[in-house]
């Protein structure tokens, strides 16, 4: 926040609105009971134009991450996101349920969240994880990733080194050679073979993000840092030119596949999370792709093409939409381009664009989402040693 600052006070102003939304909008999803986080909210439109929103399902992972973003609010606030609770007594809460959690991704949060909050129950959580993770055995990416930032996190005060090593190296070992870009799963078998080639957005920033914090954790990893650098570097260089991050990467060649949906996390939280990480690493600074991406959230080119702008972001809500898509039935576009780059590389079907164009919304918003925007912003606060605000309390200096 401290550089963004310095760069761009608009843009500056407008992290300082996301999370004034951010805090407005998590308590809104909580469980009734507090306990944990719904799935996400739901708009429906009402009879005057207006929108209701309605709380579905639930998730252990949302929860989780959202207590990695809430810790870095004074304690009064973390209680007034976290029903009631600090993040570290919120983290025991769901350290607590770990027992019957069977996802590699939901354990390895909820070991990430203990790790950095002193959870005393951290050696619990670090057992779940163990025990769902087993060896030699493929993983997603993003869970992949999830372990290495959580034994990272764990490193100063539990003795994980050898289960480290084996996260850090299984990650490094997932890339196609010569490509700097991770695919979807760790080894074959978890994903169809028409789409092994294919990275999201997610299967770069996370991986990216941990081996630079696995980097910066202990005595220095160059290689693991020289692979976060790479990855950034090349989702950087593609870019859209409205700043947008874009979807799906073939993994092998480093190149795009798909660029839609463009989702508001990745603008807001996502990227600034892991690039933001990776230079508190020593890393390089990609100030500028962040700025850039930010400013869609504001400023988004496909709603003023298509002659429908719509704001991303409502305030009184306390939410931000999820995503600007192609409105395409079942991601038509997505498959079809993820099946023919698999048999004839660097094929784009040129004609998809001008038949799905991305102009539809999704209104709805997720918990992790705001959980992330914490974790990016607050903490580049912290590591600045500067104070965790709110624009509702920066005003008021």
């Amino acid at each position: 926040m401290t550089g963004l600052a310095r760069a761009d006070r608009p843009l500056h102003g407008l992290a300082t609105r996301l999370l004034t939304v951010a805090e407005h909008g998590l308590p809104r999803m909580l469980l009734p009971d507090g306990t944990g986080f719904v799935f996400t909210r739901a708009a429906r439109p009402a009879a005057d134009g207006t929108w209701s929103l309605e709380q579905r399902g639930h998730s252990i992972r949302y929860a989780a991450i959202t207590a990695l973003g809430a810790r870095f609010l004074p304690a009064g606030r973390q209680r007034a996101v976290l029903g009631g609770h600090t993040a570290e007594e919120f983290t025991g809460l769901l350290v607590e349920r770990l027992p019957g959690v069977r996802n590699l991704g939901d354990a390895a949060l909820v070991a990430w969240a203990a790790a950095e909050t002193g959870q005393p129950k951290l050696a619990d959580a670090l057992d779940r994880v163990a025990a769902l993770d087993v060896p030699g055995r493929p993983q997603y990416t993003v869970e992949a990733a999830w372990v290495l930032s959580a034994l990272a996190a764990a490193r100063a005060t539990v003795d994980v080194e050898q289960r480290l090593a084996a996260a850090r190296d299984r990650l490094l070992r997932a890339r196609t050679a010569g490509s700097p870009l991770f695919p979807h799963a760790t080894g074959p078998g978890l994903t169809p073979w028409y789409r092994d080639h294919i990275g999201c957005f997610a299967d770069q920033t996370y991986p990216l993000q941990a081996l630079a914090r696995a980097h910066a954790s202990g005595d220095g990893d160059p290689r693991a840092l020289e692979a976060a650098d790479a990855c950034a570097t090349r989702i950087c260089a593609l870019q859209g030119d409205g700043g947008q991050w874009w979807w799906h990467y073939d993994a092998r060649r480093g190149t795009v596949v798909e660029g839609y949906p463009v989702y508001s996390v990745h603008q807001h939280a996502m990227a600034p999370t892991a690039l933001l990480d990776l230079a508190e690493a020593g890393g390089t600074d990609f100030g500028e792709p962040i700025r850039r991406g930010l400013r869609w959230m504001t400023e988004v080119p496909e709603l003023a093409r298509a002659g429908a702008p719509e704001p991303m972001i409502l305030d009184d809500l306390g939410v931000t939409w999820r995503k600007v898509h192609r409105g395409d039935p079942k991601k038509a576009v997505r498959a079809a381009r993820g099946l023919t780059t698999r048999v004839a590389p660097g094929l784009r079907l040129g004609a998809l664009d001008s038949l799905f164009r991305p102009a539809a919304v999704d209104r709805e918003c997720r918990p992790y989402e705001f959980g992330w925007m914490l974790f990016a912003w607050l903490g580049s606060l912290r590591d600045a040693g500067s104070d965790v605000t709110t624009g509702k309390e920066e005003a008021a200096r």
